[in-house]
């Protein structure tokens, strides 16, 4: 054979080797995409193309403890239209009567909604609006439109639910009810309520799976969920609306009085620890009040006065004074070291009892008892208030609860001055919630109850956890101490000498103690000294049914700043119309016990809640409860906007009441 012919040959070989290693190489890469990989671009595939997306479960209910509703989840939908999967002859027959019907729904012309649909079908849309933020019986309407009737894939039916959380009460009691948000990386803001309680509001996702049609938009594929959202359970607090709603617009009227920074009220059920109501407000820069903080339970601060019931009964718990020990006010001023403790009465008030003192609020008197008959073992001293437990939280499930300070001998911060100022309220911290557990307990003869936010979780009208009673301490002191401060805390009130006496009423009891706290005054600049105004104690003050604190931080000073000025009116508005409203008034003359202009709304109320209208009312002025529960009554769709009285309303009085569906109502 020609070497040139051998030449062409060996090409041959080499090139046909090539072409099957070329081949072999091919095979071996299908067989492995195949094989190996297979799986993976299947699933990378049907990624881009499907998705599995969460579907949120709806909320459970967060009710006060008369059924009504504090917190609401609220479906709402979107209706949008596939004009592909649609056929022609069906969207030629049905475009009209679906356009017809929804005009009809809506209030807006057929042509409107035509134009939207053959648009929509012109340009291949899968995924045009048709209607958005309806309400549930909107939605089941439209469900049974002419061929939105036949569902998702011969209709065309796109339908989208997402869920918004309402609060009925508008901005009362909004920081104690709060909220639970997640971010992107799944961590929970929780607040109030709503957070502490969201395990058993919260319930469990669902999984939907939906197809991409257009870029960024996804459309569910059939009718079903993979997996259904299990809506969460409900959770009944133990908010009484009533007692929320006096509380509320009580501080609020004195806040803006005094044109305090913010300031809270509670109110709690003596013998449960059940707090009926608990309000936080706080001032904005333009001098509006809103649920800004919780202030109840997150703010620790230096009681001032009200913590001398503390020392009293610790003193008296210790036997090293009786409610008949004598001590010399040193005519209102004594000295310490360097320091100067002082009271508020010019000249002092003499050589007095100490029950006397604690009913005047003497300074001098409390800090040279406590100093005094503590100064060599002053351990035993703070041992005996860790004893009553005031150095510990309570332990709430709400989250956020301030940290009591109560230094002992040899921490930082403590120094010779320390059991001096102790005795009257300062270089110690308390939340208004943790003072107020104090003193409910003496109004319970020692038992020493945690504040209950929470009665029960339901399904239904199936109880899935209950929320009982918890005691904290069954005794902080013997039966005999807490009767004989009982009787010191009523005369703080019933004195003519007590700092509590402008708040008496012979026909109404209440039992308390004020507190006037300085604050910024290490400061030691006269315009950055700010105050902290307090009142704390139960009603009546025999038999006690509720306790109640009021705390005002920083009441214009031009205006007045003192306890029993500032706070202790909001304690006594707080439980006349508690004690008005409540099973125990026949056991009071009512009219005594009103305040300017309570009588003349309360009377109002009720005699517009018996008439028979059939013309809508006039309830300007009325408050916003009040007017509410009486056009709700008559069978109106109520509208709220703004909190306190009516000053507009939106159907006029003398309209004939068959004529009106619905009515706003302006609130200030």
């Amino acid at each position: 054979m020609p070497a040139t012919d051998k030449s062409i040959l060996t090409r041959l070989y080499v090139v046909a080797g090539v072409l099957v290693l070329f081949a072999g190489a091919v095979l071996f890469k299908l067989v492995s995409i195949q094989v190996v990989d297979g799986k993976k671009y299947m699933a990378l595939a049907e990624t881009r193309t499907t998705k599995m997306f969460t579907i949120e479960p709806n909320r459970g209910n967060l009710y006060s403890d008369d059924g009504s509703l504090l917190a609401t989840s609220v479906s709402k939908y979107t209706v949008r239209f596939d004009a592909v999967t649609v056929s022609d002859a069906d969207f030629k027959e049905f475009v009209k009567p679906l356009s017809d019907a929804l005009a009809k729904q809506f209030g807006k012309t057929s042509s409107h909604y035509q134009q939207i649909l053959r648009k929509a079908k012109e340009n291949k849309n899968r995924y045009a609006l048709v209607a958005r933020n309806l309400d549930y019986s909107e939605y089941m309407a439209v469900k049974e439109f002419p061929l939105f009737n036949k569902g998702p894939f011969k209709g065309g039916l796109i339908i989208e639910q997402k869920t918004k959380r309402e609060h009925p009460l508008g901005k009362i009691a909004e920081r104690s009810v709060g909220y639970e948000r997640v971010d992107e990386n799944g961590y929970r803001t929780r607040v109030g309520m709503e957070g502490a309680f969201g395990d058993y509001l919260r319930g469990s996702e669902g999984k939907r799976l939906k197809q991409k049609i257009a870029k960024g938009q996804w459309k569910p594929i059939g009718n079903d969920n993979i997996i259904e959202p299990k809506d969460g359970y409900d959770v009944y607090s133990t908010i009484d609306i009533n007692i929320q709603d006096i509380a509320h617009h009580a501080l609020l009227k004195q806040l803006e009085y005094y044109k305090a920074d913010h300031g809270t009220v509670i109110v709690m059920e003596t013998k449960t620890g059940e707090v009926k109501a608990i309000s936080n407000l706080g001032r904005t820069p333009k001098g509006k009040y809103y649920e800004r903080l919780n202030y109840a339970i997150g703010e620790s601060h230096e009681p001032g006065s009200t913590f001398k019931l503390i020392n009293l009964v610790a003193a008296l718990e210790d036997k090293v004074v009786d409610t008949s020990t004598v001590v010399d006010t040193e005519k209102g001023a004594w000295k310490i070291y360097r320091h100067r403790v002082k009271d508020t009465k010019h000249g002092g008030h003499g050589e007095i009892s100490i029950s006397k003192a604690f009913e005047v609020s003497s300074n001098v008197a409390f800090a040279k008892t406590i100093h005094e008959n503590y100064k060599e073992d002053p351990e035993k001293y703070v041992n005996r208030l860790m004893s009553m437990g005031i150095h510990k939280e309570l332990g709430l499930p709400v989250k956020g609860e301030g940290v009591p300070v109560v230094r002992y001998p040899g921490d930082k911060g403590w120094s010779g001055l320390s059991l001096a100022q102790m005795a009257y309220g300062y270089e110690v911290a308390m939340t208004p919630l943790q003072i107020l557990a104090f003193y409910n307990a003496i109004a319970n003869d020692g038992e020493l109850i945690k504040p209950r936010l929470i009665k029960e979780v339901k399904e239904w009208n199936k109880t899935i956890k209950k929320f009982d009673k918890e005691v904290l301490n069954p005794s902080i002191c013997s039966k005999e101490t807490a009767r004989k401060v009982q009787q010191l805390l009523k005369n703080v009130v019933e004195k003519e000498h007590g700092t509590g006496h402008g708040l008496y009423s012979s026909n109404f009891s209440m039992a308390g103690k004020t507190g006037t706290c300085q604050k910024n005054y290490v400061a030691k600049d006269p315009d950055k000294l700010k105050y902290i105004s307090s009142f704390a104690g139960y009603f009546p003050a025999d038999n006690p049914k509720y306790s109640c604190i009021v705390v005002i931080h920083e009441p214009d000073k031009s205006v007045g700043y003192y306890g029993a000025d500032v706070s202790g009116p909001v304690f006594k508005s707080v439980a006349q119309k508690v004690y008005a409203t409540s099973p125990l008034t026949d056991e009071v003359d009512v009219k005594e016990t009103m305040v300017a202009g309570l009588e003349a709304a309360f009377e109002s109320y009720f005699e517009n809640a018996q008439k028979q209208f059939n013309e809508v009312p006039n309830v300007k002025g009325m408050s916003g409860m009040d007017a509410v529960s009486i056009l709700e009554n008559l069978g109106l769709n109520v509208e709220v906007k703004g909190n306190g009285t009516v000053k507009k309303q939106s159907i006029s009085q003398g309209t004939d009441i068959k004529k009106v569906k619905k009515i706003v109502l302006e609130l200030s």
